[in-house]
């Protein structure tokens, strides 16, 4: 019987998912249809519920849910411990018959979002990174500062966000793994001019607000430095456009878009992912 999986957001239209794992399921003999759902914050839980009693294969998690969807699980792998944020769900081959068997049945939440953002920005690097700010403090914030503690721990990192007591927060949860403090959102420009990397882990600049950008003042940004903009549609953000007329070195999003999804569907197929596959259906989608 074919399985259902699919990406919940709110939004969720603008997803290349549906077109990059489907294109995966096809090329890999894989009998599963993906679906984008879009499910308000206040409804996540029983989307959830009613995804897994429908006997769904698993599914991957988008804004706003990330940090939801980690309460919801019963189990976590240890990226998604470390990054306390989950992306990707599998849920039990077997459909629970009650509420109670589903309360205490075996929903594994896991992060692909930090081995693909790690995949997607280590090719840009020509050292490991010195000083890093990243704008935003939710899930995706969460996974590059997972893909940090793993990958890049000497680092010095510095996380503005426009909710600076949400910052504040996640910034405690990595203090242990890695050296890192809050900075104000009104000071993120001076920071962003002493950096070697700079990641945007919030949605501004995301479809259809294309215009806007985390920064207003482009002259923060110096020639040399790695800016990386989690948003891929569109793919050359403002903030990208901004980066490139400052000569920096720009990494878009859907690299990470690719390879977290390649995570995914091993996780969920025990199967390679055909990743040349999922990135051509991912770019097609996009137009480019």
């Amino acid at each position: 019987m074919q399985k259902l999986y699919g990406v919940l957001g709110w939004p969720v239209a603008h997803s290349a998912s549906p077109a990059m794992m489907n294109a995966a399921f096809a090329a890999s003999g894989v009998d599963g249809v993906y679906l984008a759902f879009a499910v308000p914050k206040t409804h996540l839980q029983s989307a959830l519920d009613g995804l897994w009693a429908l006997g769904a294969g698993g599914v991957n998690i988008t804004i706003p849910h990330k940090l939801g969807a980690y309460q919801w699980a019963a189990e976590h792998t240890d990226e998604a411990k470390l990054a306390g944020a989950v992306n990707t769900l599998r849920f039990p081959a077997e459909v629970p018959d009650s509420s109670e068997a589903m309360a205490a049945a075996g929903t594994i939440g896991h992060n692909t979002d930090v081995s693909g953002w790690w995949t997607s920005l280590q090719a840009a690097l020509r050292k490991p990174p010195r000083r890093v700010v990243i704008l935003g403090a939710g899930g995706a914030a969460r996974a590059a500062l997972a893909g940090l503690a793993l990958y890049a721990k000497t680092a010095e990192v510095l996380v503005a966000a426009r909710d600076e007591r949400k910052a504040a927060a996640t910034v405690e949860s990595f203090q242990e793994y890695i050296s890192v403090k809050p900075i104000a959102w009104a000071k993120r420009e001076d920071a962003i001019a002493e950096a070697d990397v700079i990641v945007n882990a919030t949605p501004i600049g995301m479809w259809p607000n294309d215009e806007a950008s985390p920064i207003d003042d482009e002259g923060c940004l110096q020639r040399g430095q790695v800016v990386q903009d989690m948003v891929y549609r569109p793919l050359a953000t403002r903030l990208l456009q901004q980066a490139a007329r400052r000569q920096a070195v720009r990494v878009d999003g859907l690299e990470m878009l690719v390879h977290q999804g390649a995570a995914a569907f091993e996780f969920w197929t025990g199967k390679t992912a055909p990743v040349s596959v999922m990135r051509s259906a991912a770019r097609e989608f996009l137009g480019l």
